[in-house]
């Protein structure tokens, strides 16, 4: 396994080792020796999850606040998305700012979320099929979220505005200036 930063600061894709043949391929998604050697992160996952969504759904932007805050570890397994995780911290020398990347079935590339971001994707195929690990347990009363088109994040999703699905609940979030 490959571990690469990204700018911001405790943010990494990770990249498996393939081994292909006839048969097919096999790789080792996660390691926590190897990651945490890698990272110099600390993280023991206690939930996975798993979503499927058609092109053009836009799930986020979400977190998890206070002592139910949650790191992530995401990765599609079927399709193609671009994924996007905003930075929280406010310590964080990056803060405000986001990380966009493209996630796929052909990639295989995954991308380590710490506590304290936003966490958002669109599907870019016609289907997808979303997973990821947390290192908290889910609870609702801890559910924040910022609106997607905040002009202040100026996040590029790729998809045309016209052409994206939400939730109702994802089209009312604030702006991210009145969470921080």
């Amino acid at each position: 396994m490959k571990i690469k930063e990204t700018h911001i600061k405790d943010c990494f894709v990770l990249e498996p080792t393939v081994f292909e043949d006839d048969r097919g391929y096999f790789f080792e998604s996660f390691n926590q020796k190897v990651f945490e050697e890698l990272s110099g992160q600390r993280v023991s996952f206690v939930q996975d999850n798993q979503s499927f969504s058609s092109k053009g759904v836009l799930r986020g932007l979400h977190a998890q606040a206070g002592d139910y805050a949650q790191a992530k570890l995401v990765r599609v397994l079927k399709g193609k998305v671009l994924d996007v995780a905003v930075d929280a911290r406010k310590d964080s020398a990056t803060f405000g700012q986001h990380f966009s990347i493209i996630l796929s079935d052909k990639n295989r590339k995954q991308l380590f979320i710490p506590r304290g971001f936003y966490h958002g994707f669109v599907v870019l195929s016609e289907t997808a099929e979303f997973f990821y690990k947390c290192d908290n347990l889910y609870h609702k009363e801890s559910e924040r979220g910022v609106i997607y088109n905040d002009p202040q994040l100026a996040i590029d999703w790729k998809v045309p505005e016209q052409e994206l699905v939400l939730s109702e609940k994802d089209k009312e979030l604030p702006p991210f200036r009145e969470l921080v």
